[in-house]
């Protein structure tokens, strides 16, 4: 079989998001694909970490960049034979009549347009839209999100494969972190929630100040859109000192971070997946996490579940995972999370990714 795959996604200095889930689906079919011929598509020479060139496995590198899908991509496949193009991405290649796979992470800009701008709506919604229609098969990352792709673009439910993302474990270097502190991973957008977060961890702080007198909130995330409102909420609510926004922090120092945070907060409005809340489990750090969307089916029984539209809610979670941390119930959530994280590995995401392209 040739397979053709676009790296546009994965081929980028600062893998976040759909970028490094392409990344890692890619290096896992690697060697899953001893029987096919692979091209992987890039705009760009592959980056370091891209698996190297054998007999069955070659980098195509075609321009533009700009409008890649419109132009670079299918000018690029037409001078190949290709049974199936997967695009580990929202849109496929156009102007081609090989047939086509993609993925979905999440509907998000359906869900909550007013949290997106304008032009990366727009394009969400009129590229994603026509991918759907065009493509054979849609690989998504959790069960909630495949019923939400059926339900907005009403695609039958056996063209819609669930491949969770994995585990990566980092390379951990001790790094010194704060004391006290409660911590969040996610890029700085209002997908995250992060203003009710605050709004909730100064509630927190007021309620508890002679318990938790240094405790600090911890964001570690890039600048995603419309971060204003964020960056400006900490002294909105009176607790600029007890909150630090971390723009950058290397992948071999996140593990200190998990590891002595006393918990882990993610209440977002909605997530596809929510790697973050994963990384959080396996390093036995509690998790609090909205009550919404994927993040009951990530956490499972490890999860202290909030109402991410309730500050107070948001709060309550909050000291429920501060206060039975090194109890029995907070002992017992910490374990459940590490057996929950033994249920998503990238091997398996690759695996369901090539059974799903195989039985075009």
């Amino acid at each position: 079989m040739n397979i053709g795959i676009d790296g546009y996604e994965a081929n980028v200095a600062s893998r976040v998001g759909i970028g490094q889930y392409a990344f890692e689906i890619l290096n896992h079919l690697y060697p899953l694909t001893q029987k096919h011929n692979v091209t992987v598509f890039l705009p760009d020479a592959p980056r370091t970490g891209f698996p190297p060139e054998r007999a069955n496995w070659h980098y195509r590198v075609a321009g533009p960049s700009k409008l890649w899908t419109f132009i670079g991509l299918p000018l690029a496949m037409a001078r190949e034979h290709l049974d199936v193009m997967y695009s580990p991405t929202h849109y496929i290649p156009r102007f081609t009549k090989v047939t086509r796979v993609m993925a979905i992470m999440d509907i998000s800009y359906l869900k909550y347009p007013e949290l997106f701008r304008t032009k990366d709506l727009y394009q969400l919604r009129e590229w994603t839209a026509y991918s759907v229609r065009h493509a054979t098969k849609i690989i998504t990352i959790s069960q909630s999100s495949k019923n939400d792709i059926i339900k907005a673009y009403r695609v039958p439910e056996r063209c819609v494969v669930v491949a969770y993302p994995g585990l990566r474990m980092k390379h951990d270097v001790m790094t010194k972190t704060p004391k006290n502190y409660i911590l969040s991973v996610g890029t700085i957008q209002p997908r995250k929630n992060y203003v009710r977060l605050i709004e909730a961890f100064s509630i927190f702080i007021k309620q508890n100040r002679q318990k938790f007198s240094d405790l600090k909130l911890i964001i570690i995330g890039k600048k995603g859109w419309l971060y204003e409102p964020i960056f400006a909420a900490p002294k909105k609510f009176g607790i600029e000192d007890r909150v630090k926004f971390m723009d950058f922090v290397p992948d071999a120092a996140l593990p200190s971070y998990y590891k002595h945070a006393l918990c882990f907060a993610l209440p977002s409005l909605y997530e596809g997946f929510g790697l973050p809340v994963l990384e959080a489990m396996s390093y036995k750090c509690p998790v609090v996490v909205s009550n919404v969307s994927s993040l009951p089916e990530i956490a499972g029984k490890a999860g202290i579940y909030v109402d991410p539209t309730n500050v107070q809610d948001i709060a309550r979670g909050l000291l429920t995972a501060v206060r039975q941390r090194n109890l029995i119930q907070g002992k017992n959530r910490i374990n459940a999370g590490v057996t929950e994280t033994r249920k998503f590995t990238w091997e398996k995401a690759a695996k369901e990714t090539l059974t799903a392209l195989e039985t075009i």
